[in-house]
């Protein structure tokens, strides 16, 4: 090639000095960094709406529920917790779902599950028919109320150690249904406040679930069950009859399923002491070797 031969000149383009380019390049980064920054800080500042709008609807049924008990009207308060109960069980299945697991989720579902099963039902049962038996009806109450702050508390921080198939204690979603269930069943069937053992018939219910919110009692939790995978025919076929036999008589179906649920705990208890077997609800991790 000749060395004549003129070389091409780029047009339209700037050339700058070499300390000038590494200062631009340099900016260019930093500009980078920032905008990652910014972004980063918003990720972290933001919350995800769908769960929380869940555990929102949620508070609000327990706050609505403790406004009902406040007018007399027992029967709409305890359909608001029993309403609370499925929009929290949604939230949290949501969230995982969906991928929005977040630290912020967790402590405002706390302060919500402590509301809506925590103070909503001692309120209303103490309205219903312990406030009848002077300082041993909200002594009751009080038991109930502190029994389900320590079980979220407690629940809080053993998420890593017991076995993932079990709650230790009665879950408070449970335990505000045995309370909202005897409830709604008393006033839908009719049976009268003027009867003696009534009231104590609810302290007694109070106590017990106060209590075994608190105890060791391994409660079967449903986590292994995964809703996104297939399951056999008959499931369905359950599915379907638990929904027409708690449609019969949703007041009788739904208290007595949370019975036997409640039930449930001590009597797996009591069966794996007999075969010597340990409790899965308060097994501690074994030390790394």
């Amino acid at each position: 090639m000749s060395s004549s031969k003129l070389r091409r000149v780029r047009q339209n383009v700037t050339f700058l000095p070499r300390p000038l380019r590494r200062q631009a390049e340099s900016e260019v980064d930093n500009d980078d960094r920032l905008r990652a920054e910014r972004q980063r800080r918003l990720r972290k500042r933001g919350i995800y709406l769908l769960p929380n709008a869940f555990t929102t609807a949620a508070l609000f049924c327990g706050f609505f529920a403790v406004v009902q008990a406040m007018n007399q009207q027992f029967e709409m308060a305890a359909i608001a917790i029993f309403a609370a109960m499925v929009l929290d069980g949604m939230d949290g299945r949501v969230a995982r779902m969906t991928k929005t697991q977040s630290a912020f989720g967790e402590q405002y579902d706390s302060i919500s599950d402590m509301v809506s099963f925590g103070v909503a039902p001692a309120l209303v049962m103490y309205e219903w028919a312990l406030k009848d038996l002077g300082r041993w009806g909200w002594l009751a109450a009080f038991v109930y109320c502190a029994g389900s702050a320590l079980r979220l508390a407690r629940f809080n921080t053993n998420l890593n150690k017991i076995d993932k198939r079990f709650f230790q204690g009665l879950p408070s979603p449970a335990a505000a249904a045995l309370i909202a269930g005897f409830v709604w069943l008393v006033i839908d069937n009719r049976i009268p406040m003027k009867l003696s053992w009534l009231p104590w018939v609810a302290f007694a219910l109070t106590l017990y679930a106060g209590i075994t919110m608190v105890s060791n009692a391994p409660f079967y939790s449903g986590k292994t069950l995964d809703i996104r995978y297939r399951v056999p025919f008959g499931v369905i076929l359950l599915v379907v009859l638990a929904f027409v036999l708690v449609s019969s008589d949703p007041p009788i179906m739904l208290f007595g399923l949370f019975v036997l649920y409640g039930l449930s705990g001590y009597v797996f208890w009591g069966i794996r002491l007999l075969h010597g077997k340990a409790n899965p609800a308060s097994k501690e991790p074994q030390p790394l070797e």
